[in-house]
């Protein structure tokens, strides 16, 4: 009995995988779920469409692959990270709609704190910055706005988890409220050196202890699923965010390797092995993974707007009828104009960190049209990491002593326009493996691990395969102006803050 299924849940959808002992996949299932923005800068999810839709998608995997929950050895669990539900440890009813990581209410909360000074101890302690991006304000802000929330959470009635505790805790009938290290170390609760929650961080952001999951490794048993959800119970053997998933998909197990996933957004891990490398150029410093109680870090960029520009560009402006339609109009693009998106539509992540930053496009003319639109879309994912990897560079000189070698993944990567702009702008190989669902099958290993039917990581290492290497075809004046174009855009776009 050597299946796996992995439950990939997303920002905009959730997915259900089966994955054979030689990493085929034998079913899978996909349900798109709403999105919800009260107003501005404010993002929710319906905590049920979170479990609704994963238990529709592994039914469905289930039988495309002609299989029963029985045929299964575990399940694997990977998730949107950050965003942020309460519940009642009682009823099961969340107390509100999950608040998700592109969320930017607590904006002025973390100005004042950062004002106060508070920002040296929380990044010491998480590797994190003080962002509205990460889990700690959000559920401050629950305690704060929903009646009698604070008082039931300091009387230990209430649950917080990212969405891996509440699947979690939901698949088992409640039974389970834990959460693995990758998870925990994006709350900016967790301290990252120590590999526990940390009591002056919880006083800082005022939430009470008796609020938070038991953390575990990223492979551990997380109990079983009700049998009643599938035929029969299935054991829940792997979790971890979706980035670190996708390291562990990507076979980045040695220190120097790096991935990058571009979904929603674009999350660039570089494996820092036993170090925890702390940033000066406003990189993150994360778990990469935890197994056996062991810590491996890493340096992480994150950029919150990739393929939501290419959404945006289909359902805001309705230039392209569907997200792949994108390639063929941006073709079409007069190489000879400039044009610059800074898609700061929920702020700037990395390196810049701009809460208050507000998108902008550079370069217009009388001859811009919709292809050079899209050909700046594309580009602006490109530009993006290459801040990120010059950034990488500054903080861990090991990987700007060979070459650097990018693994990705994700939705974009199936544009070979996409990837060629991202090789050209990086002056680096782009490696894009055969199997594009590595955030999935990452989360699979894991569960695999742990139940003893799948090998180690240098056994799951040498099965990695590749697809197609994207090399460098630019000139190097012309990347030079283009970087320099694009720094420039960048700077106009940044607050005044």
């Amino acid at each position: 009995m050597s299946k796996i299924m992995a439950l990939d849940q997303g920002t905009t959808s959730t997915r259900a995988l089966i994955f054979d002992a030689d990493y085929h996949i034998l079913g899978s299932g996909q349900q798109e779920f709403p999105q919800h923005f009260p107003s501005p800068g404010l993002v929710e999810h319906a905590p049920e469409d979170l479990v609704t839709s994963a238990i529709a998608t592994m039914k469905t995997a289930l039988a495309q692959a002609g299989l029963t929950a029985q045929d299964l050895a575990g399940l694997g669990i990977t998730n949107q990270r950050e965003t942020t539900l309460v519940w009642d440890r009682t009823t099961g009813k969340p107390i509100h709609r999950a608040i998700v990581w592109q969320d930017r209410r607590t904006a002025d909360l973390c100005t004042d704190l950062r004002h106060a000074g508070a920002e040296p101890e929380v990044t010491a302690k998480t590797g994190l910055l003080l962002d509205p991006y990460f889990s700690a304000t959000k559920i401050s802000w629950l305690l704060d706005h929903v009646e009698g929330a604070r008082a039931a959470a300091e009387a230990g009635t209430l649950a917080f988890g990212t969405v891996d505790s509440w699947l979690i805790w939901t698949l088992t009938g409640g039974r389970v409220h834990a959460t693995d290290a990758t998870n925990a170390a994006r709350t900016m609760l967790f301290n990252i050196h120590r590999q526990d929650w940390d009591d002056e961080l919880l006083r800082l952001f005022k939430i009470p202890r008796a609020l938070l999951p038991q953390v575990l490794d990223c492979a551990a048993e997380y109990g079983e699923m009700d049998a009643a959800i599938l035929g029969s119970a299935v054991p829940i053997r792997g979790v971890a965010g979706d980035q670190h998933a996708a390291t562990i998909g990507q076979a980045c197990f040695q220190p120097g390797t790096m991935k990058s996933t571009y979904g929603t957004g674009c999350f660039a891990l570089l494996n820092t092995g036993e170090t925890a490398s702390q940033s000066h150029n406003r990189l993150l410093t994360t778990l990469a993974y935890r197994l056996d109680g062991k810590p491996t870090y890493a340096l992480e960029g994150s950029i919150f707007v990739a393929g939501a520009a290419v959404q945006w560009l289909r359902d805001g402006l309705r230039l392209i009828k569907e997200s792949k339609d994108v390639n063929a109009l941006a073709l079409q693009a007069d190489p000879a104009q400039s044009i610059y998106l800074v898609p700061a539509f929920t702020g700037l992540g990395a390196p810049h960190w701009d809460a208050e930053a507000q998108g902008a496009i550079f370069g217009l003319t009388r001859a811009t049209g919709a292809a050079e639109l899209a050909w700046a879309v594309l580009e602006s994912v490109a530009h993006q990491t290459a801040d990120l990897l010059d950034a990488m560079h500054k903080d861990w000189p090991q990987s700007a002593s060979a070459e650097t070698v990018l693994r990705v993944d994700g939705g974009m990567t199936a544009s070979d326009l996409a990837m060629q702009q991202l090789s050209d702008l990086l002056n680096a190989p782009v490696d894009r493996p055969q199997v594009l669902e590595t955030t999935a099958l990452g989360a699979a290993w894991l569960a695999g691990r742990q139940a003893g039917v799948w090998p180690d990581q240098e056994g799951f290492a040498a099965a990695w395969r590749l697809d197609q290497r994207f090399t460098p075809d630019m000139d190097s004046q012309t990347r030079k102006a283009k970087r320099a174009g694009w720094q420039d855009a960048v700077r106009r776009t940044l607050s005044s803050r």
